[in-house]
């Protein structure tokens, strides 16, 4: 089973340099951290639909759908009892929630839900191995890159080996969907062995192939996939930070996109 997140569209946002798409996406979270009122996070967030939906990759969000969901949600119910503000909605001993407080909690859970969005954006139309050449072009050393870029690579294996196991111990009989909650999250505690199993001996082949080819992380490589930069991506990396340094001017500047001064 295949649960790669990378989609292969050929559309402008996947010819880009992957350098470009890096740096855009650690400049779109410094966007979501210019402002804590939901308002602008809204707009971050559509801004990120909407590329999604030029790059043809708005079927990877609606497979995560339940993620960003539920951090919206969580974030939205938990923040507002961490923080207080000045007008009061409802009070009980030493817990309060004001209209500052659950605007906040709304605005955080939007912020954390951008920041999965511009990752998934990354991986949706950017290639394991120009990941790879991306962070050694931006500096990063090579046994770093590699190690990220392996652990890239063994998410959606093991995603896809647990997914297995559970449509075959359900094909032989067992039963998720009934009772409540806690009885299917323990029947879901069996699966975790052979999960485990599956994991250690994938990474034991792995170990054993790298040796039998003589890898070795600390010597001079040469790669195939060599990155280059165009117009459009210097193009794109301009728009971007012209845009992080408005944000910059309109939070710190004119105090607008604030509903927690003291706050990111």
């Amino acid at each position: 089973m295949n649960l790669s997140l990378y989609r292969d569209e050929g559309t402008w946002l996947h010819r880009l340099d992957p350098r470009t798409k890096i740096v855009g996406a650690l400049v779109i979270f410094a966007w979501c951290l210019c402002f804590n009122h939901p308002a602008p996070q809204v707009m971050i967030m559509a801004s990120l639909v909407l590329i999604a939906f030029l790059s043809r990759s708005q079927g990877t969000f609606w497979t995560l759908r339940h993620l960003l969901v539920l951090l919206i949600l969580f974030s939205s119910a938990l923040w507002p009892f961490f923080v207080r503000g000045q007008n009061a909605l409802w009070a009980w001993r030493s817990l309060q929630i004001s209209r500052e407080s659950l605007l906040f909690g709304i605005a955080m859970g939007l912020r954390l839900a951008s920041f999965v969005m511009a990752g998934l954006l990354l991986l949706a139309t950017t290639r394991n191995e120009e990941i790879t050449g991306g962070l050694i072009r931006l500096g990063l050393p090579y046994p770093v890159a590699f190690a990220l870029a392996t652990a890239l690579r063994l998410v959606p294996t093991f995603a896809g080996a647990g997914a297995a196991i559970v449509q075959a111990q359900v094909s032989r009989g067992l039963d998720l969907e009934t009772k409540n909650l806690v009885a299917r999250i323990g029947k879901f505690i069996p699966l975790a062995v052979p999960m485990f199993i599956t994991a250690i001996r994938y990474t034991n082949f792995l170990a054993m192939a790298l040796e039998s080819r003589g890898f070795r992380p600390d010597r001079p490589r040469s790669f195939f996939y060599e990155p280059r930069m165009a117009r459009l991506d210097w193009l794109v990396l301009v728009i971007l930070f012209c845009l992080f340094g408005l944000f910059l001017y309109l939070r710190l500047g004119m105090g607008m996109g604030v509903i927690m001064p003291g706050r990111l």
